[in-house]
């Protein structure tokens, strides 16, 4: 019984936060153009990670997007 009353005032305050603009999420840190862009010039996945200091996973996501 707890747990859902607390779920719902924390579904509330959700909603509340959305409609005020203050529940958006982290901000992107990778850039899927630049990205795109190093694939296009023949760089591979891994020469891509290691030029913008990302993860490998995170270069193959951005170029199936």
């Amino acid at each position: 019984f707890e747990n859902d009353i607390r779920r719902e005032r924390q579904a509330e305050g959700i909603a509340k936060a959305k409609a005020e603009g203050r529940y958006r999420g982290r901000k992107a840190t990778i850039d899927p153009a630049r990205v795109k862009e190093l694939h296009q010039t023949g760089l591979g996945p891994a020469a891509i990670a290691r030029e913008m200091g990302i993860a490998r996973a995170s270069v193959y996501r951005a170029l199936a997007a």
